[in-house]
């Protein structure tokens, strides 16, 4: 499985958006070095809170919300696509699907 920060490395945007279970200094500091900001959420636990965009983290609702729904697609919950090609098809259609609704 890959790491958070093998994931980013070498991707540029303004700004990375994630839950709190990514709040780490290592990877905090690789977006920035990146030349983005991380709109990341402090653990409860940490002593020093970091203040965030609280309008663009509310967008990452709207994402999950998107990724809840296409796994309500069988064939793309349990990838019953072995070949990527076809696999993605079948991402992409679903999407589409939910676009129309």
């Amino acid at each position: 499985m890959a790491r958070a920060g093998d994931l980013i490395e070498g991707l540029s945007s303004r700004h990375t958006i994630a839950d709190r279970g990514y709040d780490a200094g290592h990877l905090i500091e690789r977006i920035e070095q990146q030349g983005g900001e991380a709109v990341i959420p402090s653990r409860t636990c940490w002593s020093r809170k970091r203040t965030i965009d609280a309008d663009l983290y509310k967008e990452r609702n709207k994402i999950e919300r998107f990724f809840n729904r296409l796994k309500q697609f069988r064939r793309v919950a349990t990838r019953y696509d072995k070949l990527l090609a076809n696999f993605l098809g079948f991402v992409k259609l679903a999407a589409i699907a939910l676009w129309l609704k």
